[in-house]
Order: C-alpha cells, then sequence, then structure tokens
C-alpha cells in the first residue's frame, strides 16, 4: 500500500465533515469546559454505522463460537470481518480526529481496548453481557492496569490483589491510577494479582476481571487535572473488599458452565495500543505542517512571509520528512495486515517510539515557527503539542519501546 485508495480518500472526505460540525463547535467545551465526549463518539458511530457494522461481527462471532462449542462446523473466523480494510477505516478516523481532538480518540479506544479484552478473553455468556454495549459505544469502557506505585513496571510492581473466599468468589482490593474514562466508565477490565501463599509478590498469577459502575466496594474518582488530552476525561478507581464471582473472571473458571475460555493475557493489548497510537502521531504532524505553512505564507516579517527564510523552510521540510516517514510505516503495517503477515512486538514498538517522537519534535517546532503566537490557545498549536506529549508515555513509555526493541535485537 503505497496511497489511500479512492473509496478511502471518499471516507476521509466525510469524516472531515462530521468532524467540522460536531467536534470544531464544541471544542472549547471538550478541551476546557465539562463536556464528556461520548454522545459526539455515539453520534459518530451511528452516522458512520460502525455501531451496526460492530453488532453484526458481533453475532457472525458468536454464532461460530456456539457453534464450535457444539462440534459443529463454523465459518472462517475472518468471514464477513472486513479484515485490514476496516483496519484501513478505523486508522483514518484515528488520524483525522487526531488533528482536532486526540483525546476523544483516546476515549474511544481505550473503550475498545476493554471490548477487545473481553472479545478475546471471555466466554460467549460474558461477551454478550459486556462485550457488545462496549463495541456500540453504547457502554463507556476502561482497562485499569496503571496502580500509583508501580508505572512502568505494571506486573512486577503491580500492589491490587484477589484472595478467593470460602465461597468461591474473589475479594479484591487496590487502587488503580490514570485511568482513561475511570470517572465515567460503564464497565471496568480490571487487573491484579491472586493473593497466592507462600509465592513471591512478583511471581503471582495476573487475573483480569469485568466489573461493572455501583458495584459496592468500588469507586470512581471525578477527573484528574492533566497537561493535555483534555477531551478524555481521566480518573483513578479504588476497591475495598469489592466481591467478584468466577462469571466475572477473564480467562479462567469453569468451563463447563461457561464455555472455552482463552489464557488470560494483558501484555496482548499492548502491541495492537502501540500501533494504534502511530496513526494518532501521524494526524498530529499532519495537522501541524498544514497550520505552519499557512502561517508561513501569512506571516509577514522584514517586509516578506517568513516562509521566504531559510530556517522556516528548514522546519517545515523537516516536519513532511517526519510525515511522509509515519505514513510509510503505517502503509507498510496496513499492507502486512492485508497480507495476514503479523508484526512483531518489537516491530509495534518501533513504529511507536518513532512516530510518537516525531510528533513531539514536530509540534514543538510548530509552536517555534508561530513564535508568540504559537503560545496562544487561538493557534492551536500549543493543544496538539499539549495532545502529543503524553504520547511518549502512554502505551509504553520511550524507555519500555527502547527495552522491547533492544531485547529483540540482542535475541537473535
Amino acid at each position: 500500500m503505497i496511497e489511500w485508495s479512492e473509496e478511502q480518500q471518499l471516507i476521509r472526505d466525510t469524516i472531515r465533515r462530521f468532524i467540522q460540525e460536531e467536534i470544531v463547535p464544541n471544542q472549547e467545551a471538550l478541551e476546557h469546559g465539562d463536556m464528556p465526549p461520548y454522545d459526539i463518539i455515539r453520534k459518530m458511530y451511528q452516522t458512520f454505522g460502525v455501531d451496526e457494522v460492530a453488532r453484526q461481527r458481533f453475532e457472525r462471532a458468536i454464532e461460530r463460537e456456539e457453534a464450535e462449542e457444539r462440534g459443529e462446523s463454523a465459518a472462517s473466523a475472518s468471514d464477513g470481518d472486513g479484515g485490514a480494510e476496516d483496519l484501513a477505516i478505523d486508522t483514518l478516523l484515528s488520524m483525522e480526529l487526531c488533528r482536532y481532538s486526540a483525546g476523544i480518540v483516546t476515549a474511544m479506544g481505550v473503550t475498545q481496548l476493554a471490548a477487545g479484552a473481553i472479545m478475546s478473553q471471555g466466554t460467549v455468556e460474558q461477551k454478550r453481557r459486556w462485550g457488545l454495549d462496549l463495541l456500540t459505544a453504547e457502554k463507556v469502557g476502561s482497562w485499569a492496569i496503571t496502580e500509583p506505585g508501580s508505572g512502568s513496571d505494571a506486573f512486577g510492581g503491580m500492589q491490587s490483589t484477589a484472595k478467593l473466599d470460602a465461597d468461591g468468589n474473589y475479594v479484591l482490593n487496590g487502587s488503580k491510577t490514570f485511568i482513561t474514562n475511570g470517572p465515567y466508565a460503564d464497565t471496568i477490565v480490571f487487573i491484579c494479582k491472586l493473593a497466592e501463599e507462600g509465592v513471591e509478590p512478583r511471581q503471582r498469577k495476573i487475573m483480569t476481571f469485568v466489573l461493572d459502575r455501583g458495584m459496592e466496594g468500588l469507586e470512581q474518582s471525578g477527573r484528574l487535572r492533566k497537561m493535555g488530552l483534555h477531551s478524555s476525561p481521566t480518573g483513578q478507581l479504588f476497591l475495598d473488599n469489592v466481591i467478584a464471582g468466577p462469571e466475572r473472571v477473564l480467562g479462567g473458571g469453569d468451563r463447563k458452565k461457561s464455555g472455552t475460555r482463552k489464557k488470560s493475557d494483558p501484555r496482548a493489548t499492548f502491541a495492537a495500543e502501540r500501533v494504534g497510537v502511530v496513526s494518532m502521531s501521524l494526524g498530529v504532524v499532519e495537522r501541524c505542517l498544514e497550520l505552519c505553512i499557512d502561517y508561513a505564507k501569512e506571516r509577514v516579517q522584514w517586509e516578506k512571509p517568513i516562509g521566504e527564510y531559510q530556517l522556516i523552510q528548514l522546519k517545515l521540510a523537516n516536519m513532511e520528512v517526519a510525515r511522509f516517514n509515519i505514513q510509510n510505516m503505517l502503509f507498510n503495517y496496513l499492507e502486512r495486515k492485508r497480507e495476514n503477515q503479523p508484526m512483531s512486538f518489537a516491530e509495534a514498538s518501533a513504529m511507536k517510539l518513532y512516530s510518537t517522537t516525531a510528533a513531539v519534535e514536530v509540534a514543538s517546532e510548530a509552536i517555534q515557527l508561530f513564535g508568540g503566537n504559537g503560545y496562544m490557545a487561538e493557534y492551536q498549536v500549543e493543544q496538539l503539542y499539549r495532545d502529543a506529549r503524553v504520547m511518549r508515555i502512554y502505551a509504553g513509555t520511550d524507555e519500555m519501546q527502547v527495552r522491547a526493541i533492544a531485547r529483540d535485537l540482542l535475541s537473535r
């Protein structure tokens, strides 16, 4: 894949019209007010038929799984799923939204991460109970792994626990922080460690539970104040003796009653999340370059447009090189998906490391090019910088990307 197809460009133009009509007029309320993004996300899903497509795919997937459990032949798992073409459309949606509101992409994406965990690791009953409402954005989801004291050592430093009681239920305790959608989440994928006697804390089994808003002992904080991504609500979770039955466990439990389960592995979501951040980075870079080109033509200093000065031209050229490189990496990924050629965890990390570093550098240079105006909210580049900066932290910090890449290289 070397460019967007004509059909994809038409879809892109339609997305841009929606953004101009629904997001741009509400940008101030999303950024600096108390407007959550979820109604806009639901309207977007309805406008583009994302909810209906998700519903149809869900029913086909459940039918196949139920047939397999009965020992009957089932259609191929990819039958009617859209595959690479749907991924390309999702990528376009992410890119275009990030030109104005990366926070909406983050809020939307984490709901889908929660849905993905349930759909990949859950039973049919769990998928029906929680999966579909997340896939269609009817409900808000969160993926709770980060803790105040763990940071990048998310699993090793995890303190939240699940203790099996005499009734066969689990008693959950602990806290989570930096949780996207935390204040508004209806469904929470909660990751913790099993309290095992005689087992070192770092070696204890990782467990994943599905929790619902309003469960006794579960507290969801209000919105935390942060540097950027203001349209993506972030909060904390506190669990004090929350009782979770075995039907809430992903990847474990009674197979006789709850169907076939896949092994729970929260790490499996990281590669997909990292690649998703690449499309977000490209959206930021494209918008910065677009704004800078217009400004370089219009802004006059010493009686000529600043775009005629070589230092400004160098900034624009470097931005274009970054845009071109990120776009090519993304096209390579989409082409490999089309050919069913998997991308390694290290490759996903490399893409994320380069693209997010480039996005932050481009946004910083955009502020510099605008001068004093770049520091003012009116010109948007300051928002693009604030939104881009966290991309080098979430979905794995730069340092964790380097670690993953280096480990892969040294293992050869």
